[in-house]
């Protein structure tokens, strides 16, 4: 059977070795997947608006994405449990890439209904990137799990850097091969997801929540025999699984809901799109670029500490939004920047405690249904978001966000305080 989990001596008895080809082979992946996450994001809403003649439903395919990742979130997780992070990992990716290809489709055909479908399928690229994260971890020693998290997550900025510089030259050509202009990202974004899945499923080999189970029962079977010999055993308690998540949902709504509204705040007072581009290109440079030194301190100074950081780091992102004079594109820069890295602690921190949490036995469906809540929370930030500064202000819903944050700290210290 191919995906049985290996057994080989050598494989057992140096799993470091088969850890560096694993992240190799995962960093290689997550920059192609990364070009192919920037297509939805960059002209989903313009195809949509160019597609229905209006605006009206232009924010119609960032809920399609969500809905899409959502449900992957918890196929792939299910995927992966029965029969590894290789199958699981390539077969999100390739769905990413056959919605890929039905947008183009959509677009040739002028067809709306076709394109909404397609963007939902699509939807499955956003999953399993982010998913990608979990198998970094999976062999990875206690110690040195954040770090293997933080080496995946920074691999998916390159990607998502080089994904939007290609909109230009994808749109010529597009117009060569006969295809709408604003799909031509979207050729990109197929091609990228599918070599993602291709690199996956030929390289990403021993698979690494396979070959960790095989380590655990070695480890359980010489600890049988000789209890010194026994491995960690930092599965954690309930609690643990709760507070990853708590951690993780909470910073995605908070974070979706201030970045969503942001660009519409500055639009408001008169910026051009080109300036409140550059904040979100320096937001999204925080979310992901700070990953090897947030993994560093997570693994160096524990998972509570830098939990705890990411509500503290929220709270200031949300005050210094809320203060920020319209007219000041470095104050609204230095908010979201400081959003952004919020975030990354949150995501890094919560990614590590479950993962140090769950047993091996559960794990990657675990995993899925934390990513499906993640998914949700992202989706309520933003719909809530614009009802709230169409009822109050962008500074109130700034001041809600950052508040909300808090929430983090007691949550953190009665889990510490149990431990």
């Amino acid at each position: 059977m191919t995906n049985a989990a290996p057994t080989a001596p050598g494989l057992i008895s140096d799993p470091a070795q088969a850890q560096r080809r694993i992240l190799r082979v995962l960093v290689a992946s997550q920059i192609l997947s990364g070009a192919g996450l920037a297509a939805g994001v960059t002209v989903g809403a313009l195809l949509a608006q160019d597609m229905l003649g209006t605006t009206s439903l232009a924010g119609l395919p960032s809920a399609l994405f969500t809905a899409g990742s959502a449900l992957t979130a918890v196929t792939v997780g299910r995927i992966s449990q029965a029969r590894g992070r290789r199958p699981g990992l390539a077969t999100g990716y390739l769905t990413g890439a056959v919605g890929s290809a039905g947008v183009i489709v959509a677009a040739v055909l002028d067809t709306p209904v076709l394109l909404f479908l397609a963007l939902f399928v699509y939807g499955a690229g956003t999953a399993t990137n982010l998913q990608a994260r979990y198998a970094g971890a999976d062999l990875a020693p206690p110690g040195h799990r954040a770090r293997a998290v933080s080496t995946v997550l920074v691999a998916t900025t390159l990607g998502g850097v080089a994904g939007p510089n290609l909109a230009a030259p994808a749109g010529t050509l597009a117009e060569h091969l006969g295809i709408p202009h604003l799909a031509g990202l979207f050729v990109i974004s197929g091609a990228a997801y599918a070599l993602a899945a291709l690199v996956l499923a030929l390289w990403l080999r021993p698979d690494p929540l396979l070959l960790a189970r095989t380590v655990a029962r070695a480890k359980e079977a010489d600890a049988a025999t000789d209890p010194a010999a026994g491995g960690d055993t930092d599965t954690g308690a309930r609690g643990g699984v709760v507070l990853g998540a708590l951690v993780m949902i909470l910073t995605q709504l908070v974070m979706v809901a201030i970045m969503t509204m942001t660009p519409v705040h500055m639009h408001d007072h008169g910026h051009s799109t080109a300036a409140s581009g550059l904040v979100i290109g320096i937001h999204i440079g925080a979310m992901y670029l700070p990953s090897p030194l947030t993994g560093w301190l997570v693994d160096r100074y524990g998972r509570m500490k830098i939990a705890a950081a990411s509500g503290t780091t929220l709270l200031a992102a949300g005050l210094l939004a809320a203060a920020a004079p319209g007219d000041s594109v470095a104050l609204l820069a230095l908010a979201l920047a400081l959003l952004g890295l919020g975030w990354n602690f949150g995501l890094v921190s919560g990614t590590a405690i479950i993962t140090d949490t769950v047993p091996l036995a559960t794990r990657a469906k675990t995993q899925g249904l934390v990513d499906v809540s993640i998914a949700i929370a992202g989706a309520t930030g933003g719909i809530t978001s614009g009802i709230m500064v169409a009822a109050t202000s962008y500074p109130a819903l700034a001041l809600t966000g950052g508040a909300l944050s808090l929430a983090l700290l007691p949550a953190v210290a009665a889990t510490a305080h149990r431990r």
